[in-house]
């Protein structure tokens, strides 16, 4: 009978009830749980547990596997369960105006929650914020005023907050949205325009006052992005007109550009001493951060971006520091919703958001009396700083100060893992062709990324190991042997190419290397992927390590590709509808399109600052710098997407040479330049029934696929060389806009 009974109870199981797919995601997330470690918790493979997640295409979990599954996301949902729904807003009352300045009566909530702000709308009813980003910029200018001309009128509406994506998710302290910019109207009133549409009125006047606003009455903010995370502070942006309403100039002096902050005798900076409230170290500069010490779990922290300081570099923001108020704030609203409220320039923004989505610590389990305390959080960096390797550590390190005095280190010391920057003189046949055609690749250093096992923690030191492919870290060994002249391209498949046109993989120049160097180890596996002996003599491995970086690679990758649709650019396309769509892209929504160059600079950024270099204060060789102190100060990081990321463009290149028989011209970071008889990447690219080559480049949007560069003729290419005597010049450098000036030849 017991026989009976289990046979019933499994059968009972093997149906057990589960959340939609996305649920599933938000519960493991919640929990700060990766996608290996609940693989490893049911037996099953990683792979397994993203189809149970996949929005698009889910699988259903069978068996046992299903019933564990069932318990495991039970057991989340008790511990963070979903937000209820927020009722639809009821129609506002027909009353009288109120006036200028007025306090709003707030809605009776169900918890206590500061008084809203008064808001302001330009038409009775504001843009949702889920509206189209084309219309809700449309809608948001009409608020805004345009360089020069006086603003629109605006209609005072019901003292009642717009009901915002935040407020609607059940969370009305963030219900005016993530940021606001604040500026004059032609009034003479202070407002602050919120990326929705709403514009609320600024009571305060000081800087102190208006900090207390912000947090106090104002509804800014984000919610956290993981269940162990912090919500994200709100961002005020001032205009130059509001610098100058709250005592603050309109731009920095030579000596404060230098410095990057104001004088600690600025009267602004005394007021807020006054007031109780501090600074971070770096002051009170373009993107000044106002705070007081955490009460418990609440935090009290504003921050100030003051574009008119050069807060938004325009080599990654573009214009957007010249936009009026309303479409600045969609701009910065539309990004702060798909990556992060900014939190500096866009590489401390990447950088924060490593961590933000894995936070250093989480709450334990309940102790004997109730109580939780922090604990670290797995999967995350930690709280406390670790060392590099000395191969791993930049010049100057604190590690290379026993080193004699203008030594210079060679590849058996350091480790160099850089981008391409590789040219070569065109052949006959390539000279007899037309044009010199450049593929780029969409995300390239996020591609490489994804998926990337990272070490954790610090390295331990091995003699003579045998090389092991899943352990991150770096490797001294002698890669010189490697012929590209015969290399594998699949398991058993060799191809014969012309080791001449093709550039070497292990180094950034392209150059075969002569003897042991220190490698990461996408690039050793590399090295046996081609079919070659690896015998390191040295290494610096980690065996704490995981993939780190996958949950930053999907945020930008979703941001990245959701902005592009913005701009007429999806996934699903065919590749000559693709290039066509990419035509003039940008010319559909430039807001948007400064959007995506946000995303993309988020990306380089916060890799590079992984590896951060000294900044000015007083520096010296072999003595540590700020960056040092950080938990993700973080070389060998840095050192592995970049070798990983130009393998994967030599696997590419290979893969196509073997295919087609051509060769690059140039490779630049991760640009490469053709010759072709046509004008476009289909004129050399093997798509056979609209499939490309497998393994070679693809044409389309996401992350790791190509898009068309830029075209010129062959005579152009061979005109700039002999113009500057250079036949090696690499030509992926100009080849966007064929623009080449004696500064860049080195002339």
């Amino acid at each position: 009978m017991s026989e009976l009974f289990d046979a019933v109870d499994a059968l009972v199981a093997s149906r057990s009830p589960l959340p939609p797919a996305q649920e599933r995601k938000r519960l493991r997330q919640a929990h700060g749980l990766t996608l290996d470690q609940v693989a490893a918790a049911l037996k099953v493979r990683r792979a397994t547990v993203s189809a149970w997640e996949s929005v698009k295409k889910p699988t259903e979990p069978r068996g046992p596997e299903r019933e564990a599954y069932a318990r495991l996301l039970k057991q989340l949902a008790d511990l963070y369960p979903a937000a209820p729904a927020a009722p639809p807003p009821a129609a506002p009352p027909m009353a009288a105006p109120a006036p200028a300045g007025a306090a709003a009566p707030a809605p009776a909530p169900q918890a206590p929650t500061p008084a809203a702000p008064a808001v302001q709308a330009p038409t009775p009813t504001a843009p949702a914020a889920g509206a189209e980003p084309a219309a809700a910029g449309r809608a948001a200018a009409q608020a805004g005023r345009a360089p020069g001309k006086a603003p629109a009128p605006s209609v005072r509406a019901p003292r009642k907050p717009a009901h915002t994506a935040a407020a609607r998710a059940g969370d009305p302290r963030f219900e005016n949205g993530p940021l606001a910019v604040v500026d004059v109207d032609a009034d003479g009133r202070t407002v602050a325009y919120c990326p929705g549409g709403q514009i609320l009125d600024v009571p305060a006047r000081s800087v102190p006052a208006l900090v207390a606003w912000t947090l106090e009455e104002a509804r800014l903010g984000q919610p956290r992005l993981v269940g162990a995370g912090n919500d994200g502070d709100p961002l005020l942006v001032l205009t130059e007109a509001a610098l100058e309403r709250y005592g603050l100039p309109v731009a920095l002096t030579e000596e404060e550009r230098r410095t990057g902050r104001l004088p600690e005798d600025h009267k602004v900076v005394g007021q807020l001493t006054r007031a109780d409230w501090k600074l971070t170290k770096r002051g009170f500069g373009p993107w000044a951060r106002i705070h007081r010490p955490a009460t418990g779990a609440e935090r009290a922290c504003v921050q100030l971006c003051i574009p008119s300081w050069r807060a938004l570099d325009p080599r990654h923001w573009g214009d957007a520091a010249q936009l009026p108020p309303a479409e600045l704030a969609r701009v910065l609203g539309l990004y702060a919703s798909r990556v992060m409220t900014p939190r500096g320039s866009t590489a401390v923004t990447g950088l924060e958001l490593m961590t933000a989505l894995h936070p250093p610590t989480r709450a334990s389990e309940p102790d004997a009396d109730g109580r939780r305390h922090s604990e670290h959080n797995p999967g995350s960096l930690g709280r406390e700083p670790v060392d590099c390797a000395p191969c791993e550590a930049p010049d100057g390190h604190p590690l290379l100060a026993d080193l004699p005095r203008f030594h210079i280190r060679g590849p058996h010391e350091k480790l160099f893992e850089e981008a391409y920057d590789w040219a070569r003189p065109m052949t006959d046949d390539e000279c007899s062709l037309r044009h010199l055609v450049g593929i780029d690749v969409n995300m390239a250093f996020a591609a490489g990324a994804n998926g990337l096992v990272v070490g954790l923690g610090g390295p331990t030191h091995l003699e003579a190991p045998q090389f092991d492919a899943k352990l991150p870290g770096s490797w001294l060994v002698d890669l010189s042997h490697v012929d590209l002249s015969r290399v594998r391209i699949g398991k058993d498949r060799w191809a014969d190419l012309d080791a001449a046109l093709l550039p070497s993989p292990f180094t950034p120049k392209g150059e075969r290397p002569e003897g042991p160097a220190w490698y990461a180890t996408p690039t050793v596996a590399y090295a046996v992927e081609l079919g070659y002996e690896v015998r390191p003599l040295e290494a610096y491995v980690r065996f704490d390590n995981g993939r780190y970086l996958d949950a930053w690679y999907d945020r930008l990758r979703d941001a990245y590709l959701a902005t592009m649709a913005d701009l007429g650019v999806h996934t699903d396309m065919e590749p000559a509808a693709f290039l066509a769509a990419m035509d003039g892209h940008r010319a559909r929504d430039p807001q948007a399109a400064i959007v995506a160059d946000a995303v993309k600079a988020t990306v380089k950024g916060g890799l590079g600052k992984l590896r951060e270099r000294p900044r000015g204060e007083g520096w010296r060789p072999g003595r540590p710098w700020r960056a040092l102190s950080r938990p993700t100060w973080r070389p060998d990081i840095r050192a592995a997407v970049i070798s990983r990321t130009r393998i994967n463009l030599h696997r590419k290149i290979v893969k196509h040479a073997a295919f087609t028989g051509q060769y690059p011209v140039a490779v630049l970071s991760d640009c490469v330049v053709y010759a072709a008889e046509g004008t476009g990447p289909l004129d050399f690219l093997p798509y056979r029934d609209g499939k490309p080559l497998p393994g070679g480049f693809r044409l389309g949007v996401n992350p790791g696929l190509v898009k068309h560069e830029g075209t010129q003729t062959v005579l152009w290419g061979e005109e700039v060389r002999e113009r500057f005597g250079a036949p090696e010049l690499n030509l992926a450098r100009y080849i966007k806009d064929g623009t080449v000036t004696d500064a860049d030849s080195g002339e």
